[in-house]
């Protein structure tokens, strides 16, 4: 039986050349290989080509790469909440290419599998698919993606056993799954290594013949810093936002699998008690994400999208990002209740970008929004300068054409019958006069009740 050697982070980091396509796993603080990344930072390779979800802030994994300016070129889904990212590519010294993050874990699922690329009809029509080779497939809009495969991948995983077999704590699948199968080198970084056997073949999630090296190294809250910590607990919330989450609530049935994006979307979750059997879906990689818990951070509980714990129903289950975005765009997450910067007349989304502001993240929107059966879009009516944000066509970058089913705003509620771009309700304390004065689009009315 193969077994692969045990190294050290820093005979990990040696296997990495200057030059060299590096995949990371990992999710905001959860899965990260700190240690083999840290190790790579107090090395003299440069020009890497570094491709994970995100470069992740300045104290974990990527941060310290960039810092010290050993990444060239940056790949993922969301860099934004990397200051450092930000402003490397401002100057000019760092080259991103952003893809949505479920095109980038297809993307990386396809390397592993020897593929050349796929289509996919996420971020057809958008700024992301500029260039693209398109063509309509079974009367969709599609984009073609190439397959991605690099030269050494880090991954995190809870468990190893001598043959290289790999087991996964919580959310912790998220991009390690694929990334591990990724490129020609791979060094899985675990909390702990145990005899064959151990780990029972029903739990192993990677198997063994992707690893080519382990390195025994624990997490620890240094490791990860502030970020480890983050938890749950009460918010102070406008009334305002809780009436759009409240009326949001009022669209799901008992039954329904749910993803709630960042930001108002989240206080739904906070609504939704047992008795109404909502699912909860989360594309990090679970399904039956239950409240946040008492106390204790991301080193004990799962994690949501928003890099928030939670905790896990019965019945919950944990996958990879692969998997995820996979449920997302073959149609089995039944409503996506999301935020957005404009909504058009003809039912278009853009909530990803703004010129002139650094943003370097779209993340798992461009799924979201064209995957789910039904799309319910929160936001404020208008920008606090009083600027619509319900218009007659977007003017910011599109994240989807055509998808919006139902927008919810803090005057109002339109939905789009025949097409049409129609109010069907008022928000406690708004009037007809008041959201035709802040609409910048024509609409029909038609008021339940």
């Amino acid at each position: 039986m193969r077994r692969p050697p045990v190294i050290t982070a820093q005979g990990a980091a040696a296997l990495v050349k200057s030059g060299d396509t590096l995949l990371v796993g990992g999710f905001g603080m959860t899965g990260n290989p700190v240690n083999l990344v840290h190790a790579l930072a107090e090395t003299g390779t440069r020009e890497l080509t570094y491709i994970a979800n995100n470069v992740s802030e300045p104290g974990l994994s990527g941060g310290r790469l960039l810092r010290n300016r050993q990444i060239a070129r940056a790949v993922g889904s969301y860099f934004t909440s990397n200051r450092e990212a930000v402003q490397a590519s401002q100057e000019g010294w760092l080259d991103v290419t952003l893809l949505p993050q479920g095109t980038l874990a297809e993307a990386l699922r396809a390397g592993g599998a020897g593929l050349g690329g796929f289509y996919t009809p996420t971020a057809a029509g958008t700024l992301i698919a500029e260039g693209a080779d398109t063509r309509t497939l079974n009367g969709q809009e599609m984009v073609f993606v190439p397959a991605i495969r690099g030269d050494v991948a880090f991954v995190r995983a809870w468990r190893a056993d001598r043959a290289g077999n790999l087991q996964y704590r919580l959310t912790e699948q998220n991009f390690n799954r694929v990334v591990a199968t990724a490129a020609k080198v791979v060094v899985a970084e675990v909390e702990e290594i145990v005899e064959v056997g151990q780990i029972a073949p029903e739990h192993v999630h990677t198997p063994g013949l992707y690893v080519d090296y382990l390195v025994q190294a624990p997490l620890t809250l240094e490791h990860l810093g502030s970020s480890a910590d983050v938890r749950g607990g009460s918010r102070k919330v406008d009334g305002a936002r809780l009436n759009m989450a409240r009326r949001a609530l009022r669209e799901l049935r008992a039954g329904d699998v749910v993803n709630l994006g960042i930001g108002i979307p989240t206080l739904v979750a906070d609504l939704i008690t047992p008795e109404m059997n909502i699912n909860l879906h989360t594309e990090n990689g679970m399904l039956g994400v239950g409240p946040a818990p008492e106390g204790g951070g991301a080193m004990e509980y799962p994690v949501n999208a928003g890099k928030i714990p939670v905790t896990a129903l019965p019945g919950a289950s944990y996958f990879d990002s692969a998997e995820s975005f996979g449920m997302i765009r073959g149609g089995h997450v039944d409503v996506a209740v999301m935020g957005g910067l404009q909504v058009d007349a003809r039912a278009n989304l853009a909530n990803w970008a703004v010129p002139g502001r650094p943003l370097l993240g779209v993340g798992g929107a461009m799924d979201l929004a064209g995957g789910a059966r039904r799309l319910i879009v929160t936001m404020t009516h208008t920008d606090p300068d009083g600027t619509p944000k319900i218009v007659e066509t977007c003017t910011l970058p599109l994240t989807a054409r055509g998808v919006v089913d139902l927008v919810i705003t803090d005057k109002a509620v339109f939905a789009f019958p025949d097409g049409r771009l129609t109010l069907t309700g008022l928000m406690p304390g708004a009037t007809l006069e008041e959201v035709r004065a802040g609409t910048g689009a024509t609409f029909d009315v038609r008021l339940d009740g």
